[in-house]
């Protein structure tokens, strides 16, 4: 499960040592560590990152078939998810050190920066080869954060992105070695610590108001 540790400005939340799909229960314990962050006081700043071959495989689909019943429940929380990690009065940055894939990919373009291994894993949505349309607020998270060409090619093709190709495709900010992709993420998070706070915040409402709307939107999360 994810554990939020700190070390000065910086709270590093590490996702797990699995797959970190988006179990409820996973998803419960990412937005308990950002009340943690929301409610502390001065700078600060949020890296995410993992341990071992994943930083997230996306969504729990073996939960999601096993409630059917319960599946806008279950994307509204994703949606929120992404909102408020998109929304967050702190810079935030997600350090890729294995494949991410999917929702977890989703998640790591809420983040403002992302750090990715250059020599190993992917960087990935395949929806369309497994025949999951994106939401609505999926779609618009995707396209706010992305070049078109890149959003069309990464959404139609369901290329996988190795770390060079992903930066190049601007989906990363920085691709480098293994041991360096914890420590970059920190060091561009402490960078930006002291912007903490309102003012930040209401700039991201602003710049991503309909992105927002979108995620946010109750009535019809699945389109």
């Amino acid at each position: 499960m994810p554990v939020l540790d700190r070390q000065d400005d910086v709270f590093i939340l590490d996702l797990g040592d699995g797959e970190n799909r988006f179990h409820p229960d996973w998803i419960a314990a990412v937005n308990a560590a950002l009340d943690e962050v929301e409610k502390a006081e001065g700078p600060r700043a949020l890296v995410t990152a993992a341990t071992g071959k994943f930083y997230s495989n996306g969504l729990d689909l073996d939960w999601l078939f096993a409630h059917a019943d319960r599946n806008e429940e279950y994307v509204t929380s994703v949606h929120a998810l992404f909102a408020r990690l998109l929304s967050l009065p702190v810079v935030t940055v997600a350090a890729l050190q294995g494949h991410t894939f999917a929702a977890g990919a989703m998640f790591s373009l809420a983040h403002d920066f992302r750090v990715m291994r250059a020599d190993r894993g992917f960087w990935c949505l395949p929806e369309a080869d497994i025949n999951i349309p994106f939401t609505p607020g999926m779609s618009a998270l995707i396209q706010s954060r992305l070049t078109p060409r890149t959003a069309h090619e990464a959404m139609l093709t369901a290329r996988r992105y190795g770390g060079a190709d992903a930066l190049a495709a601007g989906i990363v900010d920085h691709a480098t070695d293994e041991d360096a992709v914890r420590t970059t993420a920190v060091g561009l998070a402490q960078a930006q610590a002291a912007k903490a706070g309102d003012t930040i915040a209401t700039i991201r409402t602003r710049m991503y108001a309909p992105v927002l709307a979108a995620l946010r939107d109750t009535a019809s999360p699945l389109g």
